[in-house]
């Protein structure tokens, strides 16, 4: 499965639209989930941002032995986007240490 997390953008073909961080986190953790892409900025602060899947799968990764899948962010957010893209980096390095 594909997720691809985000309030404004058309749904790429193939992948699943979710709209609000619990509704990825709650596919992620089906384990059923390859690929996902995350947006930051989702209309509603108060319900969360891309940010807060990331730092979902970042404890998932570090603390249970989860295995992610491959993340994108495709946020316009520039800043937002390098503090995401900075968490995915380190999701990556703690799923590398699982594996060897």
């Amino acid at each position: 499965m594909k997720v691809f997390l985000d309030d404004e953008r058309a749904t790429p073909e193939g992948w699943t639209r979710v709209y609000w961080p619990v509704e990825a986190i709650r596919l992620l953790e089906t384990g059923a989930v390859e690929e996902i892409s995350l947006d930051h900025d989702l209309g509603d602060d108060t319900r969360g941002t891309g940010y807060d899947v990331v730092l979902w799968l970042e404890e998932a990764v570090a603390l249970r032995g989860f295995r992610p899948p491959k993340i994108y962010v495709h946020s316009a957010n520039s800043s937002a986007r390098a503090k995401m893209a900075a968490g995915v980096l380190a999701i990556e390095c703690l799923a590398l240490k699982q594996n060897n």
